[in-house]
């Protein structure tokens, strides 16, 4: 499988246009309320992943009048059901896994996807979470050719695990150069690239990078 998308079932509101990000070599699964936002869509899914409890049981007969195998689990389980179906994504050894649905709503769900996101040092697939408004991935310590997205212009730089060691920004509107960043640090909030691209370094630790744009802005 080339890429794997998977619909969680945060608010409905802040998805993008889960059309339009749908193409070739795409495969989606659907998570808990995440199906239904798929299957309204007429989505084709290759997994449908959950306890469904957040979903009535009106919907679900919908769901499965349409001929679609849900896996069920238990809602008393040791892993939500976002890492259930991010486990099976890895588990298909993409090139990327991006998940939609993860963000707002509650707080613990939105940390606890947040650090499902670092599988990705195990697994070495880049794992992205997404909504209308951002774009979130991790970088780990290395080289990073960062380049211009338009509908995103703002660029932040979060220590996740730890501090990193040594970061310098080239390319972008506030650079920096061989700067230790502790966790914690606000320092790199709200950056832009002032090229169509530029470089990220740093010797240690794992940076959240979060590509996004204002809300305001869209209207």
């Amino acid at each position: 499988m080339k890429k794997i998308y998977i619909a969680a079932g945060g608010p409905e509101r802040l998805l993008p246009d889960l059309e339009q990000e749908n193409g070739e070599g795409i495969n989606w699964v659907g998570v808990d309320r995440g199906v239904l936002y798929l299957s309204e869509r007429s989505i084709p899914m290759v997994e449908a992943i959950g306890d469904f409890d957040s979903i009535t049981a009106e919907e679900r007969e919908a769901l499965e009048n349409r001929h679609l195998s849900l896996n069920m689990y238990p809602s008393e389980k040791d892993k939500t059901d976002t890492e259930l179906a991010l486990d099976w994504a890895i588990s298909q050894n993409p090139e990327l896994i991006r998940i939609y649905g993860a963000t707002g709503g509650r707080l613990d769900h939105f940390f606890a996807n947040i650090y499902l996101m670092m599988k990705q040092t195990e697994s070495g697939i880049p794992i992205q979470i997404a909504d209308q408004y951002n774009i979130i991935s991790l970088l780990e310590s290395g080289v990073h050719t960062i380049k211009e997205e338009e509908a995103f212009p703002y660029i932040s730089f979060i220590p996740i695990n730890g501090d990193a060691g040594q970061l310098t920004l080239e390319g972008f509107k506030y650079p920096l150069k061989n700067r230790h960043i502790p966790f914690g640090s606000t320092l790199c909030i709200s950056n832009e690239l002032i090229h169509h691209t530029g470089t990220v370094s740093f010797s240690s630790g794992i940076l959240m990078m979060i590509r996004s744009r204002d809300e305001t802005k869209m209207k």
